[in-house]
């Protein structure tokens, strides 16, 4: 493995959730906390003040500091510097996660999708997330296969992280996708959401664990469409045409992050045209298999296709 798992100017990140994969509820809370702020003009660094926030979300100081991490991972929350404090609700999270909001108590799969592509698309606060599903050689892993890697990979940059801290950060990543066994206590037991996306499974060896790899029933063609167009804006700006290589293997890209196979993704590509009123369109001319974008990159419509993914996931439901 070499340094370009990650870009040369970041630093990875491999704790802040002190332990605690994300848990139903958490988002809602913190966004409702910070709006409130927000509207009353009371800064919002009190949302997380150790006597304030325990209080208000009923829970310990360090599942207090888990909601923020968890909260700023998933694009909920943004770090600002203004006059009402430091944090601020994003717009996907209004739009997500107002009481009138599309999805208030994540009951629709479209979310946990979002959630997924925020947290394993870059690297920036989920470090370990986006490693294992864009640069991890193998199908099947272990725990210790990956703290051999990421502490491999940290020496090379000069890093100095603890191996407790990879362990725990690992772990923490395993408990985000994989459900827990009955014989685990009731407060560990507690799973994340995104374990309903069924995209790692336990293999039944003992700790070893496989990326499931191919079609995504509940992955709709909408919340697909938004991942092309963010990893579009963020990878390749000045291209107006992508490889299907590009779209299936490069890191950060639809078939890494959702971890589809080639006829899983030829499927959501052929159906771009439609999905994008014509912005993207996929073609297989001259031998060559390729998306193209129809309009300049950073006008694609990005939150329209976000807004349209919940309509398809409840038209297909229905």
């Amino acid at each position: 493995m070499t340094n370009s798992a990650f870009p040369a100017e970041m630093k990875p990140q491999f704790s802040g959730h002190e332990t605690f994969p994300l848990r139903y509820g958490w988002l809602k809370k913190v966004h409702d906390a910070v709006r409130e702020n927000e509207q009353q003009n009371i800064d919002t660094k009190q949302v997380f003040a150790a006597g304030d926030a325990i209080a208000r979300f009923g829970v310990g100081k360090n599942m207090v500091a888990s909601m923020r991490y968890w909260a700023l991972a998933a694009g909920m929350l943004a770090e600002v510097r203004a006059h009402l404090g430091p944090y601020k609700s994003t717009d996907a999270a209004k739009n997500i996660l107002n009481d009138d909001g599309k999805d208030p108590w994540m009951e629709d799969p479209t979310t946990l999708w979002f959630l997924h592509w925020q947290f394993a698309a870059t690297p920036d606060r989920t470090s370990t997330w986006y490693w294992v599903f864009n640069h991890c050689p193998n199908a099947t892993f272990d725990r210790p296969l990956i703290a051999e890697y990421l502490g491999r990979l940290c020496a090379d940059r000069g890093l100095k992280v603890a191996a407790a801290t990879l362990k725990r950060d690992i772990e923490c990543f395993v408990r985000t996708y994989v459900e827990r066994s009955s014989t685990d206590t009731k407060e560990d037991s507690l799973e994340c959401p995104l374990t309903e996306l069924g995209l790692i499974h336990a293999t039944g060896r003992r700790d070893n664990f496989q990326i499931i790899r191919g079609s995504k029933a509940t992955l709709s063609q909408g919340m697909f469409s938004y991942a092309v167009a963010d990893y579009w804006q963020r990878s390749h700006q000045e291209a107006r045409t992508l490889s299907f290589d590009s779209m299936m293997h490069a890191p950060g890209s639809p078939g890494r992050v959702f971890a589809l196979d080639d006829d899983s993704l030829s499927d959501y590509l052929t159906s771009l045209d439609a999905a994008t009123q014509g912005e993207l369109v996929w073609s297989e001319t001259a031998g060559l298999r390729q998306l193209i974008c129809n309009v300049e990159p950073q006008q694609l419509s990005v939150d329209g296709y976000l807004q349209k993914a919940y309509r398809d996931w409840r038209s297909e439901a229905a």
